[in-house]
């Protein structure tokens, strides 16, 4: 009896083992892995990298405008830097009336935590097709970089909106690349940044800015001339100190722009203030009988250095339904850049006359009172824009910026005494003209936009910009086939168009 037990209980063992066995050589479905995850830390759009503890969101718009009146990318006709754009409306074989700019761009926030706080890295590049820069019948592109910047206990380095800007003028509430500020959120600015956070929404920060790309020029008027181009006044030039051969006349990057800035930011908006110094030092002096053999020469000795300067407030409200208001003021000495895109001014033409403008930091020269110091040019600017919401889908916005260019009486007798530079005509000088350098303009508009769908953007902007000219009066203005003479400096005014679409594919 006890062995056929103990046979009984011995087979009962082997089958459980065996069983076992068996089961564990079976197929068994694996928990499934989550191989995106979401990443909640820094809002929308956000996903962990599989593996890390590091969060990406990638991002990118594709933007189609075309533009009445105007080129360059939102940049209204005469009011750009030279380039077919620029030109005036004299010969339809050589202007475009019409033009498009065609943007694809691809963006890549990266954070994470560490003891130190949250680390970022953004990089955002992307191409360009822009008439009549590129011909849209070619493959031609321009690519571009606007922002690779890292950001890490409380620095910002690399490239990024420079910490002078406030108001975010362009984007918001206009399609135009707008010359009435410096803002400089459409082409980035190298710099190295710190800011302090002193608590509920306060903060400061001081930033060390390349002045590249606010750098108007130290002319020396001796040199360039007044608006060189072959000693020739014409519809054709620029009408800038830049455009000569040896200008411009300033120092390098010499030293950083200087930049502190201290801002609130709440529900209701935000306001701050921001300061600026900028190294204004002209080169060497040339005179005009030296410049072709020697231009400027370190013999010749420089004038003492100076500083420009800039100052800003701008401030932005949310208003009940959605609605916006903002508005931005600044004024600079010898540091123009900061108030006005330099590129602001070329000329505006009609068929009989034109008008000018010229900016600079400062000019300097030799003239027949000996050598003068460098002079700095005053600007101050003004601009405010409303936005009301409709509904979810629709909007509307309405804005305007005013900017004044001051040219001292001491530059104004380097310009004038400079005058030869600016014969119209081989040994003559402009019939009557006009030695005022000082001009002003203005630009309002409306946008109106339409969101069918979240991220598509569909919108059509209207705008008039007006030039206030410097040396306004009767002028010869040479023939330069197949543009005619033109007997009159005088005001001119421009309505400009803008169409676009833009999809944006981030959250």
């Amino acid at each position: 009896m006890k062995m056929v037990k103990s046979l009984l209980l011995g087979t009962a063992a082997g089958l459980v083992a065996v069983a076992g066995a068996q089961a564990a050589d079976m197929p068994v479905k694996a928990a499934p892995v989550q191989y995106v995850k979401i990443c909640s830390l820094y809002g929308d759009g956000f996903y962990y990298i599989p593996g890390t503890d590091t969060c990406l969101k990638m991002g990118g718009y594709v933007r189609v405008q075309g533009e009445y009146n105007a080129g360059g990318g939102g940049v209204a006709v005469g009011n750009n830097a030279g380039g077919e754009a620029a030109q005036a409306r004299f010969a339809r074989d050589v202007t475009n009336d019409f033009n498009y700019r065609v943007r694809g761009a691809i963006s890549w926030d990266v954070r994470e935590q560490t003891e130190y706080g949250t680390l970022r890295t953004y990089i955002r590049f992307g191409a360009e097709n822009t008439t009549p820069a590129q011909t849209g019948g070619g493959t031609t592109f321009n690519p571009f970089w606007d922002r690779a910047f890292i950001q890490f206990a409380g620095f910002t380095v690399g490239r990024s909106r420079s910490f002078f800007d406030l108001f975010d003028y362009f984007g918001t509430y206009t399609y135009t690349n707008p010359r009435v500020d410096g803002d400089t959120n459409e082409t980035g600015q190298n710099l190295w940044a710190y800011t302090v956070q002193f608590g509920n929404g306060f903060s400061g920060s001081l930033s060390l800015e390349d002045p590249a790309v606010r750098k108007a020029g130290t002319i020396d008027a001796a040199v360039a001339g007044f608006f060189a181009a072959n000693g020739v006044v014409s519809p054709d030039n620029a009408f800038s100190l830049n455009g000569g051969a040896a200008a411009p006349t300033a120092f390098g990057f010499r030293m950083p722009d200087i930049v502190v800035n201290g801002r609130v930011d709440q529900a209701w908006g935000f306001a701050g203030v921001s300061a600026a110094i900028h190294d204004v030092s002209g080169a060497y002096y040339s005179t005009a009988t030296s410049v072709a053999a020697q231009g400027n020469n370190v013999n010749n000795g420089h004038p003492a250095d100076k500083i420009g300067w800039a100052v800003a407030a701008g401030a932005n409200f949310n208003l009940p339904g959605g609605d916006n208001f903002g508005f931005n003021a600044c004024v600079a000495e010898g540091a123009v850049g900061f108030c006005t895109n330099q590129n602001a001014y070329s000329f505006y033409n009609a068929s009989t006359s034109v008008g000018l403008t010229w900016l600079s930091d400062a000019v300097f020269a030799i003239n027949p009172r000996g050598a003068s110091e460098v002079e700095l040019t005053r600007v101050w600017s003004a601009l405010t824009a409303y936005q009301h919401i409709w509904n979810p889908r629709w909007r509307t916005s309405f804005f305007g910026g005013y900017v004044a260019v001051d040219y001292n009486d001491r530059a104004r007798d380097i310009i004038c005494a400079n005058r030869a530079n600016i014969t119209p005509l081989a040994g003559a000088q402009p019939v009557g003209f006009n030695c005022a350098p000082n001009h002003s303009f203005y630009e309002i508009g409306t946008r109106t936009q339409f969101n069918p769908v979240a991220q598509l953007d569909i919108g059509l902007e209207l705008m008039y910009t007006h030039v206030n000219t410097a040396f306004k009066g009767p002028a010869n203005v040479a023939v330069n086939l197949p543009r005619p003479a033109v007997t009159l400096i005088d005001d001119q005014g421009v309505w400009s168009a803008f169409m676009r679409w833009q999809r944006n594919f981030y959250p």
